[in-house]
Formats: structure tokens, C-alpha cells, sequence
């Protein structure tokens, strides 16, 4: 008994697993997508932060952090939609973000090594999934 299509040559169960993946992928996408946005909206809005030290204050302008949100934010909603729909440069864009989650969880390693690893680890799924899912295979 064979777990192969014989006219794809595909693996149906790991498609299944790939595709799951990928879409759930896409779902996280999408909610930091408009979480970053929401993020960046309330920084440009409200523009100026104190921050109290024992002997001084910061005031810091995070008009700059703001947009930045706003623009990284749409987009991962863009590559989420992109990852929706099988697109190419949605899965590019997601494999990019993932390999690039990955790069940033490393540097944080000392300072949260336990969520650093879990990230690590989920965006290798992420990657493999995204890699592995061809959305036209039966």
C-alpha cells in the first residue's frame, strides 16, 4: 500500500499537514499584520513617550517607530494574503519574514532564551510548511 498519488507523485497526508501549516501561517500573518498597524497608528497619534529614571526623563518621539510599524504591518498582511491564496511572492515573502524571525529570536537568545527557541522552532515549521505546500496537488 502505497501513501503516493501515482499521477502527482505528492504525498497526500503531508500536503494535508503542509497546507494546514501554511494556512495557520498566513492566519499569524495577518493578526501581526494588523497588530503592528494598530501599533503604529497609536505611535504616530500619540508621539511623544516619558520615560522616568531614577535621576533624569527621556522624552522620545516615536513618530519615526510609527510608521515603520505601519509599513512593516501591511506588509506581512499583504504576504499573509499572498500565502492564502498559494500566491509565489506569498510564500517568498513568508519564507523572508520566517528566515528573518529567525535571525532576530537568535539575537534575543540571552535575554529570553525560552521564547526565543519556541519562535526559532515554530518558524522552522513555518518554513517547511510554506516550502513543502504546493496548493494545486491533489
Amino acid at each position: 500500500m502505497t501513501t503516493r498519488n501515482p499521477e502527482t507523485g505528492q504525498r497526500p497526508v503531508r500536503q494535508g499537514i503542509a497546507a494546514g501549516t501554511s494556512i495557520g501561517a498566513a492566519i499569524l500573518l495577518l493578526t501581526v499584520g494588523v497588530l503592528q498597524i494598530l501599533e503604529g497608528i497609536s505611535a504616530v497619534a500619540e508621539d511623544e513617550l516619558f520615560v522616568v529614571g531614577p535621576d533624569y526623563i527621556y522624552q522620545f518621539d516615536t513618530t519615526g517607530w510609527g510608521w515603520i510599524h505601519i509599513v512593516l504591518g501591511a506588509i506581512l498582511v499583504l504576504c499573509a494574503i499572498g500565502l492564502m491564496t498559494g500566491s509565489t511572492w506569498g510564500k517568498v515573502g513568508a519564507i523572508i519574514i520566517a528566515a528573518l524571525t529567525i535571525i532576530a529570536n537568535f539575537l534575543s537568545l540571552p535575554y529570553y532564551p525560552w521564547w526565543s527557541i519556541l519562535i526559532i522552532a515554530l518558524s522552522i515549521v513555518v518554513i517547511w510548511a510554506v516550502s513543502t505546500w504546493h496548493p494545486n496537488a491533489v
